[in-house]
């Protein structure tokens, strides 16, 4: 099994010290700011790789929008619909996303790079037949074309990364405008953060 397919039983296996050790502090509010500002209360978003739903989608919940999210690990979806019962959380792999409806806002914070990059090139297309015209979409990558693997538990864990300028050009080909670009932002841990809105 290569490092890539192997990311959902490492999820699943280790959901109690991910959700035990992800940090929780907010730091990503300022990018939420920006990915919503468009939207009204009780507006749809849909959270890909939501993990145990904490923070993002605890703080997309706290704003008033209705959240959607999905993630690869049992697990993990359990702890959601245990904190957020009144929310629809699915057991999914973002890589075959058919919901058949489309979403004020689509965030992928810190999953859709466990992708290879062939995956996340065939993502695009998803990311455009859920999106509403004029909803944002955000995600974060590596700040150029690599594989990395990083650890946790023990387990290698993988990330991968396309060149900027190819990010920019699947956007474009899949009826994005790219409204913000931030390379390793000090203000957020070090991510590399991509704002786009459907046209």
């Amino acid at each position: 099994m290569s490092h890539a397919d192997a990311i959902p039983g490492l999820y699943a296996r280790h959901a109690e010290a991910f959700d035990r050790v992800r940090g929780k502090n907010g730091f990503e509010r300022p990018w939420l700011d920006l990915l919503v500002a468009p939207l009204s209360p009780g507006a749809h978003v849909l959270d890909l790789g939501c993990g145990s739903g904490e923070p993002i989608a605890a703080d997309l919940i706290g704003r008033g929008f209705v959240v959607t999210g999905l993630d690869v690990s049992e697990p993990l979806i359990r702890l959601c619909r245990e904190r957020f019962p009144a929310h629809d959380f699915h057991v999914g792999d973002m890589r075959d996303l058919e919901l058949g409806r489309t979403f004020d806002a689509i965030i992928a914070w810190h999953s859709f790079f466990h992708l290879t990059p062939e995956a996340q090139r065939a993502m695009f297309p998803r990311f455009a037949s859920h999106a509403a015209s004029g909803g944002t979409l955000m995600f974060t990558s590596g700040p150029s074309a690599a594989v990395v693997l990083g650890e946790f538990e023990g387990e290698p864990l993988y990330h991968a990364s396309l060149d900027p300028e190819e990010y920019r050009s699947l956007l474009s080909e899949n009826g994005f405008e790219v409204l913000r670009h931030v390379v390793e932002d000090p203000t957020c841990g070090g991510a590399t953060v991509w704002l786009a809105q459907k046209s």
